[in-house]
């Protein structure tokens, strides 16, 4: 039989198109003040830890906001290495770029040692946009400064770091957020409304890709030039040895530059990619941290001296009762299409923000079908109104946050520490050959058993109900079993009897 669908273009416009409205037209979420300190037309001041490639992205949105707003400034950088006119990145390159003055008046504010621009008092914010082992203290040091945070994902460099730096956002109460751009895309709260209403019904499975392909190797392309120096890098500080970051290795243009190759310093496609994709899904889904968690991949094709895989997979399990699939080669670029799959619909969304997504209502019928059957396509289609870019409408609304001191921003302390703490665990387990649970209580990390398995089927003999995601109202829609009347003839015969009699 198939069942009556449970969404439609009208009847999801009314719920979920409410939720949104004209606040996603602006680009920006509405949210309330929660105690402004700061007035309306006051600047704020922006200063930038890191400013490579990434960063120069977010230098000229700020600088765009600048002219357009007077309301907020870049007045002091940190980085490393010099920097050149031929990369287009580094300290006295970007100096130049955001017009500070390193030989005169903000030479104080242009600096290798990312301690002294927190200890300038007219510094509101701080961007970080490190390496990612460098994530963490410089986040924690800087709210403990009285900074507000912008930090470039993955929000850490381990899990424990992770956990360690909600806490410090939570007793500092410093405005954080971290920079997925996709969470300014206003589909994946449009699909969590949708789905914790019921209209997909239970929630089985997400899934998403992140696949690319390169000649030269990925993240090779970040070119090395000849003045990479230890005369123009502090390659100390780089490391952070003195502060238990990274261990003392001689330098090596390669590590510092491509340095997303090294475990030392990233997590290769995990945690630099699958962040991007797991957090918006999360998100849409309404799960947070998993229970169990296994990664594989393994460096096929890509032997370029790095350590990280070019084929990577992350499986995760949450005690929603659902799970996540993150897949990924940085040797083909054909994606996996993203979904997410309920038992009475599937949302299909579009590989592009402006495609939208679909709802695909599934036929219930109880008999086999062949693979392939259903590839999900058709459906009801809706096409949200897009920020004009993504990074730009981060910012737009992280600012507002900063002025109205409310946490919750696009990509929150708690959404950045369920990213990493999974593709944490699944960079883990490849590594180390293991599957691994996660205590999400206390983020304390054991081995796998038997008991997750052994738990799905107590319940099933107990007939029991499912678990829901984070926010479900549609009590139990789209979550049981309609058992024909045949089924009633099993059970166990005990002395001879036939159950079916009872």
């Amino acid at each position: 039989m198939q069942n009556k669908p449970l969404v439609n273009r009208r009847t999801f416009l009314e719920t979920a198109g409410a939720a949104t409205g004209a606040a996603v037209a602006a680009g920006t979420f509405a949210h309330p003040a929660v105690g402004a300190v700061k007035g309306a037309n006051e600047r704020i001041n922006v200063a930038i830890l890191g400013p490579g490639g990434r960063a120069q992205e977010h230098i000229r949105i700020l600088g765009h906001l600048k002219e357009e707003t007077k309301l907020v400034d870049i007045i002091g950088l940190c980085d490393v290495w010099d920097g050149n006119d031929d990369a287009k990145r580094g300290l006295y390159y970007s100096a130049k770029k955001v017009g500070l003055d390193a030989e005169g008046k903000d030479k104080d504010r242009i600096t290798k040692d990312y301690r002294k621009i927190l200890e300038c008092k007219d510094v509101d914010v701080v961007l970080v946009a490190t390496p990612d082992h460098w994530h963490a203290k410089m986040c924690q040091d800087a709210m403990e400064a009285g900074k507000d945070v912008y930090c470039e994902k993955p929000m850490t460099h381990t899990i424990e770091e992770a956990r360690k730096l909600v806490e410090t956002v939570n007793r500092t109460k410093q405005v954080f957020t971290v920079g997925v751009q996709s969470t300014a895309d206003p589909r994946w709260r449009e699909a969590n409304k949708l789905i914790t209403d019921g209209k997909i019904g239970k929630v089985m499975q997400g899934q998403t890709s992140y696949y690319r392909n390169s000649n030269v190797g990925q993240w090779r392309y970040y070119k090395l030039t000849k003045d990479m120096t230890p005369k123009t890098v502090d390659w100390k500080m780089f490391l952070g040895t003195d502060f238990g970051l990274a261990p003392d290795q001689p330098f090596d243009r390669a590590r510092y530059a491509q340095w997303r190759c090294y475990w030392d310093f990233g997590g290769g496609m995990y945690t630099d990619l699958f962040v991007h994709q797991l957090t918006h899904l999360i998100l849409a889904m309404g799960v947070r941290l998993p229970r169990r968690v296994v990664g594989a991949g393994g460096l096929y094709m890509e032997y370029d001296g790095r350590d990280v895989p070019d084929v990577a997979t992350v499986v995760a399990d949450y005690d929603e009762g659902c799970q996540v699939l993150i897949s990924a080669t940085m040797c083909n670029d054909v994606q996996l299409p993203e979904v997410i799959r309920g038992h009475t619909a599937t949302v299909r969304f579009d590989p592009t923000p402006k495609g939208g997504y679909s709802v695909v209502q599934q036929k219930l019928e109880g008999r086999p079908a062949p693979p392939g059957a259903n590839q999900g396509e058709g459906g009801d289609k809706f096409t949200p109104e897009q920020p004009r870019e993504d990074t730009r409408a981060l910012w737009e609304h992280f600012l507002e946050c900063t002025r109205s001191r409310n946490p919750e921003t696009l990509c929150p302390v708690e959404l950045g520490y369920a990213a990493i703490a999974t593709v944490n665990l699944g960079v883990k387990s490849y590594r180390e050959g293991k599957a691994y649970y996660i205590n999400k209580e206390n983020g304390e990390v054991v081995d796998a058993d038997s008991a997750w398995a052994a738990r799905w089927e107590e319940r099933s003999k107990l007939r029991g109900k499912p678990n829901q995601v984070i926010g479900w109202n549609a009590g139990e829609t789209g979550s049981l079993l309609e058992a024909p009347e045949y089924q009633k003839l099993g059970g166990t015969w005990v002395d001879g009897k036939d159950p079916a009699g009872a």
